[in-house]
């Protein structure tokens, strides 16, 4: 597992700016839909939606979602759509990318603490309900403050999800992961690598993230799933990304 965003990686530069290949601006034209692999980019309402699929229904929670096949086991979700695409699309409807939350190591042997930044992005769940209408519920109702004290044993009597505190926010910060430059000269999207997507504890790489650093280790978690509304083990589902318009 990686640290929180430690810089540099070893048998890795990072990819200077004039060295990235900044991804392909469509010519969206009247177009009100585009898409690419696992995901379609809504133009004229701005938004994102993302193939995603149920991935965990319990347990305590490092990112909200990964890409399939990585960290499955510590995610509600996981998406269909690369996250580098992801970001191309964000791009697309005006988000700005920013970095990260990392720690640099200086020339002196010190450590600089650089926060994460970038545009702001609403995200949402969209699923079918019993009645099978499709209906949009903010990320928050899936998450709730992580159970405190000893909850195992014969005696222990877990606090109900309805009485913990829900998370507190929709809205995350487009990172924008990171691009490194291997010894073999290519430049490689981070978070298409590691699979951190949206991510409540700081690796460094993710492509979305909370305000601020959050420490991974298992004593620090404070999150879990809240599964009163989420769907099923094995639901398709939709991620919707919606960029919030800069102020004026």
């Amino acid at each position: 597992m990686m640290g929180l965003g430690l810089l540099p990686i070893s048998g890795a530069e990072e990819a200077k700016p004039n060295d990235t290949a900044k991804p392909p601006v469509a010519d969206i034209g009247t177009r009100e839909k585009l898409k690419l692999p696992g995901l379609t980019i809504h133009t004229k309402q701005r938004y994102v939606d993302v193939d995603a699929t149920v991935c965990l229904d319990a347990g305590f929670l490092e990112l909200i979602a990964c890409t399939k096949g990585s960290k499955e086991h510590e995610s509600i979700i996981s998406v269909d759509a690369k996250p580098s695409h992801m970001h191309a699309a964000l791009l697309l409807l005006g988000a700005q990318p920013g970095n990260p939350g990392m720690a640099k190591k200086l020339e002196d042997g010190g450590w600089l603490d650089i926060p994460p930044k970038g545009s702001e992005v609403d995200a949402s769940l969209v699923f079918k309900n019993e009645k099978g209408e499709l209906k949009e519920r903010p990320i928050s109702e899936f998450i709730m403050r992580g159970q405190e004290g000893d909850v195992y044993g014969p005696d222990a009597v877990k606090t109900p999800p309805e009485e913990r505190g829900r998370f507190l926010t929709n809205t995350f910060l487009f990172t924008g992961s990171q691009l490194y430059k291997g010894e073999d000269g290519k430049a490689r999207y981070l978070s298409d690598q590691s699979g951190h997507v949206i991510s409540l504890a700081t690796f460094g790489d993710e492509l979305l993230c909370l305000p601020g650093k959050h420490s991974h280790e298992n004593d620090s978690l404070a999150w879990e799933i809240n599964p009163t509304h989420l769907p099923a083990l094995g639901t398709k589902v939709i991620l919707r990304l919606r960029p919030k318009q800069p102020e004026q």
